[in-house]
């Protein structure tokens, strides 16, 4: 059985706290390891085969990181241009599985849930393997015990030909409002939708071309074109652009007559929002939930996320206060869900706060913005031990670097140094540049930039070694500089 957990969500609903180059996934919001690490952790058990990871290809240097901060390994990543729903992203991993002569079952979830009893899911897995090696189409279904209205619905049925405790599906029910949720519960033989799934690769593309065609004539064609190496595989992002966006149960599971549910209790959510989040903590004797330096008076069943700043709440019931260093969110419980619609407004209005933290992270290590204005910006720059940033230069600014702790080999235009904790340099506008930290601690500066235009995308890339640019012809020869 292969693991292939889908990692290309954006978690916009737990905005401020997730945002699009930095999501829900990566983030750690129920315990000491992110989301994305608690799901890999619960899947290394006997029979089990090393994971398959997909995920947006702005995320691979996460994914790597966060893979090796726990000693877990991943066979493959397969890396996304974009992303264009579930059904594509299986659908490519299946067809690269079969084209290898790996047939395999293939456990198909997603990154960012929580599942608090593992003997429970292995019991789930034991269950729904059965019926996958019969050809069956199996979705986990969470027992609906209680009215909610955030998830979709399935409506089961008995089938006399599948194995005891497996249902057929009826019907997959959209998100109801809460009067058509109360009648569900009350009904029984409704679950939730856990969006995980189990079958034969060679199954799923089967049932993929019969009932939508398009997605499996374009995957094919996006695979031949994609470049496949040993440890990952960059999707072809011109045939990739062609392909429909949509889900494994709208392109396969609501059409096909072998969908099958095997009933999963093991406290399963899949944290969409912040009133699901505020569903799996622990809770005060008022029932809050608060992280972070955060005091609260007369209040009850909040929950208050502080991430720097003291937060102080007085008075409030059922209310969402989440704070981080470029914003902060308020919202009643009962409203969490229009946070999306909120992530949209903003995007619509060309708010950078969507996108990136202040502190964002890339291959190399970190920087976090700690001021800005017209003409300058300062910024706390984090490199790890023998990592370096690209060879690279800017029209519009200039910089000043000063090393806070730590080594810094520092090239600029044909001169290489070194500088140490307290010393400085400063880089003039047009000038090449690279910096490294040669040394076995983190490099830790402060860099002041000034002039015209401080834009992210002011930049060019002259060599990479984490391989986001190609080399670009300057008159001088990038050799030379690079020595």
């Amino acid at each position: 059985m292969i693991p292939v957990i889908l990692s290309g969500g954006s978690g916009s609903r737990l905005w401020p706290l997730s945002r699009k180059q930095f999501p829900k996934q990566f983030l750690a919001l129920t315990g000491e390891h992110t989301l994305f690490q608690q799901t890999l952790e619960r899947l290394v058990f006997e029979g089990m085969d090393t994971p398959i990871v997909v995920c947006n290809k702005d995320h691979r240097f996460i994914v790597n990181e966060q893979l090796a901060n726990r000693n877990l390994e991943a066979q493959r990543i397969l890396m996304e241009p974009f992303g264009r729903n579930t059904a594509p992203a299986v659908a490519l991993t299946a067809m690269m599985l079969v084209n290898e002569g790996r047939d395999e079952l293939m456990l198909v979830l997603p990154a960012d849930h929580v599942l608090d009893d593992q003997k429970a899911l292995q019991r789930a897995l034991a269950l729904a393997t059965v019926a996958a090696e019969r050809g069956e189409m199996v979705l986990f279904g969470v027992p609906a015990s209680k009215p909610e209205t955030g998830y979709g619905y399935i409506k089961s049925a008995n089938d006399a030909l599948l194995p005891e405790g497996i249902s057929r599906v009826a019907q997959f029910v959209e998100k109801p409002d809460e009067k058509r949720a109360n009648e569900f519960v009350q009904a029984g033989g409704y679950f939730w939708n856990s969006g995980m799934f189990l079958f034969r690769a060679s199954r799923f593309l089967e049932e993929l071309k019969k009932h939508d065609p398009d997605i499996y004539d374009t995957c094919l064609l996006t695979l031949e074109r994609s470049q496949q190496d040993p440890d990952s595989v960059s999707i072809d992002e011109a045939t990739f652009a062609c392909c429909p966006d949509n889900s494994i149960d709208y392109a396969v599971m609501e059409k096909t007559q072998r969908a099958c549910v095997v009933p999963l209790s093991a406290g399963w959510s899949d944290v969409g929002c912040w009133s699901s989040l505020w569903d799996v903590h622990e809770k005060d004797a008022n029932g809050n939930v608060s992280k972070g330096d955060v005091v609260i008076q007369d209040s009850k069943n909040c929950m208050i996320h502080g991430n720097g700043k003291l937060v102080s709440v007085i008075g409030l019931e059922n209310i969402v206060v989440v704070e981080t260093k470029d914003a902060m969110m308020i919202a009643h419980k009962d409203k969490v869900q229009g946070v999306k619609q909120m992530v949209n407004t903003l995007n619509q209005q060309g708010r950078s706060e969507t996108q990136n933290h202040c502190e964002v992270y890339r291959p190399w290590g970190s920087y976090d913005s700690v001021d800005m204005g017209g003409r300058f910006q300062v910024k706390h720059i984090s490199v790890k031990p023998g990592a370096c940033l690209s060879l690279q230069m800017h029209h519009h600014r200039a910089e000043h670097w000063i090393v806070v702790s730590g080594t810094a080999e520092v090239t600029c235009d044909e001169n290489v140094f070194l500088l140490t904790e307290n010393q400085s340099t400063y880089i003039p506008i047009a000038s090449v540049h690279r910096l490294r930290n040669p040394g076995k601690i983190p490099l830790e500066i402060i860099e002041v930039q000034s002039g015209s235009y401080l834009g992210e995308d002011d930049i060019e890339r002259f060599e990479d070694i984490y391989g986001r640019s190609t080399p670009v012809e300057r008159g001088v020869s990038v050799k030379t500089i690079a020595q």
